[in-house]
């Protein structure tokens, strides 16, 4: 996502918390429940220094967060980026609450961070801050206890060295420690492809209740990392036009559909969707502001604001980053009758075949990509129909029923384990 885009004045943390508050009132839910559920239950910061290639010692920064453990395990990304902060990671764990719960797999949920530039770091480089981290983490991290993955800037090779570490100190293969991992070292097929895919299968979903044919849709996507190309490729297969897709160096846009398969091999060979032949570049706010039927905000938090939310001429908003809508955004789209799917359903393909990872490694038996897939859609689908039953049925917006749905959830976990006065 470019930089000029992000709106750096809205504090994640204090927009998820206000999402939790809005949903907590719609449910009436109990003041003692709310002190248990609504704060994340530990925080740890480590200094995480690395010696460079050219021999001197750089310090970085790095969290891990445990929002929840009440419905199980902790589970959730570690992000590699320059510009995270405690807050940030604080808003992710929670987010990822509820997400969870909203497709209903036993997890409670954490969330880590190393505040670095991985694109200016060598191999060696990342492989010794991401050792220096793992073990740093280590009172926390566990099969049991809490299971890492890969997020923004973290990737399969980067799992597989946390596991390696994890390991070192057991004196044994623990493959169970994180998820996202290479297929040859406990990794589930279908894992890479999980998130952009359940963006998919919930925007299908979504466009068959608004009766909108997903052959000859138009559709943009900001973002085209892991989850916006896969996602991309996904629509394309389906029928649908992708008409404009960006990346951090900029926007490009063709009205008759881009072809995504060459598009995907054309940012493989140059690092950028730029300069793409047959397209023509567009700014950021055009991108948002294209006419179409879905747009999928699939880059960072804070892509869709107060200052923009008026230029949004979607029908419906796919969030696939998490947080890329604000809560005073959310209310202008509202009003403009788009149909919103949120982050934490929308985005929550990749937790839930993380989650089909670690049972597969728990249970060293490993499904084909196939079975994979078809568990994948039906836990997608269902959860899209349980937000959608509370959605009509409480005549509350998309995000509003989905938060509502993971709440009440953790709540009920809550009160069942007697965890509270």
């Amino acid at each position: 996502m470019l930089a000029t885009s992000r709106a750096v004045e809205n504090n994640a943390y204090e927009v998820a918390l206000e999402n939790f508050d809005l949903a907590a009132n719609a449910l009436e839910l109990d003041n003692n429940v709310r002190v248990m559920i609504k704060y994340p239950e530990r925080i740890l910061a480590v200094s995480v220094p690395v010696r460079m290639d050219d021999g001197k010692v750089v310090r970085f920064e790095g969290y891990r967060v445990q929002h929840s453990t009440m419905r199980g395990p902790a589970k959730g990304g570690i992000r590699f980026h320059p510009n995270v902060t405690v807050d940030e990671v604080k808003a992710l764990a929670t987010w990822m609450t509820w997400k969870c719960a909203v497709v209903n797999i036993p997890y409670g949920v954490g969330k880590g961070v190393v505040t670095c530039n991985p694109k200016a770091m060598s191999m060696g480089e990342l492989e010794r801050l991401t050792r220096r981290y793992a073990t740093s983490i280590l009172p926390l991290i566990g099969p049991e206890r809490d299971i890492p993955a890969p997020d923004v800037y973290t990737t399969p090779q980067i799992m597989a060295w946390i596991m390696d570490t994890f390991s070192m100190n057991k004196g044994y293969p623990v493959h169970g420690v994180v998820t996202g991992k290479p297929i040859c070292l406990g990794g589930s097929l279908g894992r890479n492809e999980a998130t952009g895919r359940g963006v998919f299968y919930t925007t299908s979903s979504s466009c068959q209740h608004l009766g909108i044919p997903m052959q000859g849709a138009r559709v943009a996507v900001q973002g085209f990392g892991n989850a916006g190309s896969i996602a991309a490729m996904l629509f394309h297969q389906a029928g649908a036009k992708v008409v404009g897709v960006s990346d951090t160096k900029g926007c490009i846009f063709n009205a008759k559909g881009l072809d995504i398969p060459a598009v995907i091999r054309f940012k493989e060979r140059t690092g950028s969707v730029v300069r793409f032949p047959e397209s023509e570049k567009v700014t950021p706010e055009e991108l948002l502001a294209m006419e179409c039927e879905i747009l999928v905000p699939a880059a960072l938090e804070n892509a869709i604001t107060e200052a923009n939310a008026n230029t949004i001429r979607a029908r419906i908003v796919a969030e696939a980053a998490n947080g890329p809508v604000t809560p005073e955004a959310d209310r202008i789209l509202e009003k403009k009758g788009v149909f919103l799917i949120p982050d934490v359903l929308c985005n929550a393909g990749g937790v839930t075949v993380s989650y089909f990872e670690w049972v597969q490694d728990v249970n060293h038996l490993f499904w084909d990509e196939n079975d994979v897939n078809l568990r994948l859609e039906k836990v997608m689908t269902r959860a899209f129909n349980d937000v959608l039953k509370r959605h009509v049925d409480r005549k509350a917006n998309m995000r509003l029923a989905a938060n509502m749905l993971g709440v009440n959830r953790v709540a009920e976990a809550c009160k069942l384990r007697g965890l509270y006065p």
